[in-house]
C-alpha cells in the first residue's frame, strides 16, 4: 500500500499515537476520512476518464481505416491514370510565310 510494507505503516501509526494527544484523535480521524475519500473520488475520475478516453479511440478505428482504404484507393486510381501513357499523335501546323 503505497509502496510501503506492513511493518513500516505499523511503525507510523505508533509514532502518530504517541505524538498527537487523545484529544486530538477525533479531528485526525474526521481529516483522514475526507482524505480517503478525496483520494477515492480522484482515482474515480482518472478511471472514468481514462475508460472514455479508451471509448473514444475504439470509436475512432473504424474511421481511421476508412479514411486508409479510401486514401490507397483515390491513390491507385491516380497512379494508374498516370501509369497509363496515352499515345497521342501532336500536329504540328505548318506556318505559310507569304
Amino acid at each position: 500500500m503505497f509502496g510501503i510494507s506492513w511493518a513500516e505503516f505499523f511503525v507510523i501509526i505508533l509514532v502518530a499515537v504517541l505524538v498527537i494527544p487523545a484529544r486530538m484523535w477525533p479531528d485526525v480521524a474526521r481529516f483522514v476520512a475526507r482524505l480517503v475519500n478525496m483520494v477515492r473520488a480522484i482515482i474515480w475520475k482518472i478511471t472514468d476518464a481514462s475508460e472514455n478516453i479508451k471509448q473514444q479511440i475504439d470509436l475512432e478505428k473504424p474511421i481511421d481505416e476508412l479514411i486508409q482504404t479510401t486514401t490507397d484507393d483515390v491513390l491507385n486510381e491516380f497512379s494508374s491514370v498516370i501509369n497509363k501513357k496515352p499515345e497521342m499523335r501532336v500536329r504540328r501546323k505548318k506556318v505559310v510565310k507569304k
